[in-house]
């Protein structure tokens, strides 16, 4: 049996790093087969040598993180085990020095796992990026983010957030209020992240200006989008037809992203999917990124995976 101590430098560093309740502590001992008891400001590990080494590492992994008192979420905690078990330590470590945005609460976005990476490094160099995934991986919302940064930083003109209004069955036309009331619902997860961002009232600003335009995909018809960054969310909701005209609208200096879950399609069951239709037959096209995101990359609560999970088998 083996045992470490290892100093944290603040009370704060100590609560990032042992999570609510502290389930992050449980799941260092749950991955390493280490004891893990925090004091204070001091963090007990015991075990075989091999278990609080294990330990030791992914803590290490984690440092700048907890040191800053920024908070540690287990997918963080996975993510860093996948570094050790693939030896991608170093990866892991440029991963966390890139800082994609802060938030207007001073939180830190980054990329949390290494699809998640590869997914943001296809967006800034591909014009057309489509991220595949789960709920919960962060496809919208870290296209969101690489377009708000964009369009502050002049890149482009505009941002342009689209989706299918399909969900649950129902239609515009039996939504009240006028077009904007009526598809606020169906764009809040898009709105949600420009909120995370910019200030309400700039937001407000810039889409009178036409800077950002938040719109059902139905009103792209017949455009060509230039010099405009656009996502196109909930795309396993559209037909082929309505995805061949999305795709088509791409103009001169523009990028798209295309994000959608092929398992959650709202569609009629007699009606295929153009986002399916388009990963068969776009793969091999030069400039078009594909990025699959799994249950691994899920960055909301640690529930929802299990839930994935639960379905996948009473569906399978």
């Amino acid at each position: 049996m083996m045992g470490l101590t290892i100093q944290l430098p603040s009370p704060e560093s100590a609560i990032a790093l042992a999570g609510e309740q502290q389930t992050n502590l449980k799941l260092f001992a749950q991955q390493t087969g280490a004891q893990v008891v925090l004091r204070g400001q001091e963090l007990l590990l015991s075990g075989t040598d091999k278990q609080t080494q294990l330990c030791q590492q992914l803590i290490y992994l984690l440092e700048d993180a907890w040191q800053s008192g920024q908070s540690i979420s287990p997918v963080d905690i996975m993510a860093a085990r996948q570094a050790v078990n693939t030896k991608r330590q170093e990866e892991w470590r440029d991963l966390q020095q890139d800082i994609l945005a802060t938030t207007r609460r001073g939180e830190l976005i980054r990329a949390k796992t290494f699809r998640q990476r590869q997914y943001i490094q296809s967006i800034r160099k591909c014009s057309l990026t489509f991220g595949i995934g789960p709920a919960g991986t962060g496809k919208t919302y870290l296209a969101a983010v690489l377009a708000v940064q964009a369009l502050l930083s002049n890149e482009y003109e505009r941002l342009i957030l689209t989706r299918p209004a399909i969900e649950a069955g129902e239609k515009l036309g039996f939504l009240p209020g006028d077009l904007q009331q009526k598809v606020n619902p169906y764009l809040r997860p898009l709105y949600d992240a420009l909120y995370e961002l910019i200030e309400s009232e700039r937001i407000a600003s810039l889409m009178e200006r036409g800077t950002i335009e938040v719109a059902p995909l139905a009103y792209m018809r017949g455009r060509t989008l230039n010099r405009a960054f656009v996502i196109l969310d909930e795309a396993q909701n559209t037909t082929p037809a309505q995805m061949k005209m999305m795709l088509t609208r791409l103009g001169r200096d523009a990028r798209m992203v295309v994000t959608g879950d092929v398992t959650q399609t709202d569609l009629p069951t007699s009606q295929t999917s153009g986002l399916a239709i388009a990963q068969k037959i776009l793969p091999q096209i030069e400039g078009i990124a594909f990025c699959y995101l799994g249950k691994g990359d899920i960055v909301r609560h640690p529930l929802v995976s299990k839930i994935i999970d639960a379905y996948e088998q009473y569906e399978s």
